[in-house]
């Protein structure tokens, strides 16, 4: 703005300027044309004076050069009387010296004297020289030719003195003028530059920028119209942030992966449910096409489907993703906008992987329920009517047969007692009985009463403890943790093998490890072993009288008490349980 201040006001100098300047040169012009004017008129006057003289005197013949004299010094000026021939007949004065053409001024006079008997004529170019003529007559015929010359000093004075005049006067005026078209461009600038610094402002996106309301001002409407166009676009600005905030805020949020995907099928949204299932960041996806993003071809076929018959689709999918197989519900839906114009589609997967999971437990539970119930109650019931037919009387059969059935019973008694016992832990509203538990002293007694099965199988069993250890938890709940994880650890150990119990201190918690050199458990049965009825080795365990539920037991035990619990394990060489308790349980998780 400050270009366009210097250029108007720049603009206005050279307009002032040009306008003094044809002023002056006009104004110097009528004054010199006047002042000439002027001067001829009164040469004229004095011309006829000296004529009427000369004729009273009776023409050129008489002529008395003392009276002509005494005019030169009234008029100042050069006089020349010439006879009709062109002859100098009286010459008095110096224009003949300083203007060397004089004589042939004098010739033209002549000459055209038959066609104009009086005139004029001024001679310039730095000379200022003036001629004036008229014929003197006598009885009605020309009898000779008065010539009057002045060399205009005066003009050449006045003039300067014009000029300075003019040059004073102007100057003044111009020098108000400028002051007055300041004030008048700097008025009419500054309200078009504050104008202008807020509209770049408002382009930048700044819509807090305001412009300065000029009152009585020709653009006080187009600031106040701007300020209003602000304001405007500010609340416009601000509810749709608003709106995109509460539309982002539900992308991110909604708790399920989501993606965009524009008419030409690049992606242009995803959310961080997305980000997270698939393990890509935002650069690698955004701006690209389904093709260069997706690699399952499933997800690609239900997008072609979608851009093809413009329907919404819901389909259930099975895809890897990283090392897991992941169960996905894909919902699709295209994107049109009121005018029923293509916009692109939204895809929503729902990752039902653990529906799937539950649904597949729940059917292996019935089936191993089914199958664990069955055998004890085959058992029992085949001996019994082995008994009813006869056997009853043989008196070896009959013992045998109620030992068995005794067995069959105790071990269906073990199995309904644990599906109890697991039921009543996966109940939400279990109640613990928390107490100062010696962890020391519960592993010793532990250890004590299952010691005549481990010597039984020439199994070693070593505690190590740094100093006496005291977690909070229910202590009926721990012992069953502890019981169940070291009656695996002797059950699945081969004969002289080794059982080592490790009692540490870690800052706010106890670890318990319970490291054994059994059979091992391969790496990926690892995540399943917490599950109900589920064997590493079913023909050791089933004659080791397990029922499959003691880990599903302690899991849920140790996760009522908000503790941890870890396996490590190698396939011959052994298996590690590590669980880890709080010390003093917190409030907020009590």
């Amino acid at each position: 703005m400050k270009k366009l201040r210097y250029r108007l006001f720049l603009a206005l100098i050279v307009l002032v300027i040009s306008v003094f300047i044809g002023l002056g040169l006009l104004l110097g012009q009528l004054f010199k044309t006047y002042y000439i004017n002027s001067f001829f008129d009164e040469f004229q006057k004095e011309g006829n004076l000296i004529i009427q003289q000369i004729e009273d005197q009776g023409g050129t013949s008489t002529l008395q050069t003392d009276q002509i004299k005494k005019a030169k010094e009234m008029i100042n000026a050069n006089i020349t009387i010439l006879s009709t021939d062109g002859k100098v007949i009286y010459d008095i004065g110096e224009t003949a010296e300083k203007y060397k053409d004089h004589h042939d001024v004098l010739s033209d006079i002549v000459k055209g004297i038959q066609t104009n008997k009086n005139g004029r004529k001024y001679i310039g170019s730095g000379l200022d020289i003036f001629y004036w003529w008229d014929v003197i007559e006598i009885n009605g015929k020309v009898d000779g030719i008065l010539v009057i010359t002045s060399e205009l000093d005066e003009l050449t004075v006045a003039h300067k003195q014009l000029w300075l005049l003019l040059f004073v006067i102007l100057g003044l005026a111009f020098i108000v003028i400028l002051f007055i078209g300041s004030k008048i461009t700097t008025n009419f600038i500054k309200p078009v530059e504050s104008a202008t610094k807020t509209a770049i402002e408002l382009a930048k996106g700044n819509y807090q920028a305001r412009t300065y309301e000029y009152t009585y001002n020709e653009f006080s409407k187009l600031n106040s119209s701007l300020n209003i166009l602000a304001r405007n676009l500010q609340r416009i600005t601000k509810e749709q942030e608003m709106q995109n905030d509460r539309l982002r805020a539900v992308i991110e949020n909604m708790g399920i992966p989501l993606i965009l995907i524009d008419d030409k099928g690049c992606i242009i949204l995803t959310n961080q449910m997305y980000k997270e299932m698939f393990r890509v960041e935002e650069t690698e996806i955004i701006g690209k096409t389904y093709l260069e993003v997706f690699e399952h071809e499933d997800v690609k076929r239900i997008i072609e489907h979608i851009f093809m018959t413009e329907q919404k689709i819901r389909r259930q999918i099975t895809i890897p993703i990283h090392i897991q197989m992941k169960n996905l519900e894909v919902y699709g839906a295209p994107i049109i906008s009121s005018n029923n114009e293509w916009k692109g589609i939204v895809l929503v997967f729902h990752d039902i992987t653990e529906i799937k999971k539950l649904e597949k437990v729940r059917k292996d539970f019935v089936a191993n329920v089914s199958h664990e119930l069955k055998t004890p109650v085959t058992s029992i019931k085949g001996f019994t009517e082995t008994l009813l037919d006869g056997a009853l009387h043989d008196e070896k059969a009959l013992e045998s047969f109620l030992n068995i059935i005794l067995k069959e019973s105790n071990r269906l008694q073990s199995l309904v007692y644990d599906l109890l016992e697991l039921s009543k832990i996966e109940q939400e509203d279990l109640k613990l009985n928390i107490n100062q538990v010696e962890m020391n002293k519960m592993i010793h007694d532990i250890v004590d009463s299952l010691r005549k099965r481990a010597e039984d199988k020439q199994i070693d069993i070593q505690i190590f403890e740094e100093r006496p250890l005291t977690v909070e938890g229910d202590s009926l709940r721990l012992q069953q943790i502890f019981i169940n994880l070291l009656s695996n650890a002797i059950a699945y150990t081969l004969p002289s093998g080794k059982v080592e119990v490790h009692i540490q201190d870690d800052d706010e918690f106890v670890v318990i490890s319970i490291a054994d050199t059994g059979i091992g458990i391969e790496k990926e049965e690892i995540p399943r072993i917490f599950e109900r009825f589920y064997r590493v080795d079913r023909a050791r365990s089933r004659n080791s009288g397990g029922t499959g539920l003691g880990l599903a037991i302690v899991k849920h035990s140790v996760e009522a008490h908000h503790g941890e619990i870890h396996v490590e394990s190698e396939v011959g060489k052994g298996s590690r349980f590590i669980v880890k308790l709080w010390k003093i349980m917190p409030k907020d998780i009590r």
